[in-house]
């Protein structure tokens, strides 16, 4: 069944691939009026989350964030599609690094580095980082079910000088990476919910305390490596750009749980600034601690 969906589905999706941008955000238009007004795909869940983050905002505001984030949200599957057959010169084009060289500079100190980023922007075209690093690049993901699509990012990934690895397996195979000696940069998205258990430490996101996965930072101090994070952002439509920023050097100088909450204040400082551009149909606040 799964290779019956995959050869069913596969031929419409390189044939999107391959239309100009200019057909793709046209396309991306069609799809928002279908998801937005006919499907109304998670509308509630984004509605929910944007009410509880932005008690201050009126009606009419959260509905205008809502119907910008649906345009983005429609913008980033025809993104994704189009990564299929997106030549590395017009990735690039598209998704400027503003400074390289400070990844280049802390490759040349350090033997490996951690990277952490949200569900902001356009963490799927953010794969054109590995065209700027020396080091081998890898980047922490929830396999796809259809082992057929996973093979498809899979290769979608390798064009870009980019591994994946498993998030059951990140923790074994990063320390076999790292203790093997082999240099490697490796992303993993930080701004999941985990349940509230005790293992998971309570930060406060957009105003309320919710557990936070704190496997980067982790990981940055078992191994003692630099820990970054990807500034990522939309300057216009099918434009982006990428900014490094230094969380810490010396990881193991702060004390726990710190750099996790300081990529929350980074992340956080984007989403007030311009909130269209988070993922507002994932479940982020789910396990919040209600006051």
């Amino acid at each position: 069944m799964q290779l019956l969906v995959y050869i069913l589905v596969y031929p419409l999706l390189f044939l999107i691939s391959i239309l100009p941008f200019r057909l793709l955000y046209l396309l991306s238009d069609l799809t928002f009026f279908l998801v937005y007004y006919i499907v109304g795909y998670r509308k509630t869940v984004v509605t929910e989350n944007l009410k509880l983050v932005f008690p201050e905002k009126s009606e009419s505001e959260i509905n205008r964030i809502k119907k910008k984030f649906y345009r983005h949200l429609c913008d980033l599957i025809m993104e994704m599609i189009k990564s299929i057959t997106i030549s590395q010169a017009a990735l690039i084009k598209r998704f400027k690094v503003a400074n390289p060289e400070l990844l280049n500079s802390l490759e040349d100190r350090h033997s490996s580095l951690i990277m952490m980023y949200g569900h902001y922007a356009s963490y799927e075209w953010s794969i054109v980082i590995g065209q700027y690093i020396r080091f081998k690049g890898y980047g922490v993901y929830k396999p796809l079910r259809n082992k057929y699509f996973n093979r498809l990012v899979k290769r979608i990934r390798s064009k870009f000088n980019l591994g994946l690895i498993s998030s059951k397996q990140a923790k074994v195979i990063i320390s076999k990476l790292v203790q093997s000696g082999e240099p490697v940069i490796v992303g993993l998205v930080s701004d999941q919910s985990p349940k509230a258990v005790k293992k998971y430490p309570l930060i406060d996101f957009m105003g309320h305390s919710v557990p936070c996965f704190t496997g980067a930072e982790t990981m940055a101090k078992q191994f003692d490596i630099p820990l970054c994070y990807i500034k990522i952002d939309k300057l216009r439509r099918g434009h982006y750009q990428a900014e490094f920023i230094i969380l810490a050097e010396e990881p193991n100088k702060y004390p726990d749980y710190q750099l996790t909450e300081k990529f929350t204040r980074i992340l956080e400082d984007q989403i007030r600034e311009a909130p269209e551009y988070y993922l507002w149909t994932h479940k982020r606040w789910k396990h919040r601690i209600k006051k």
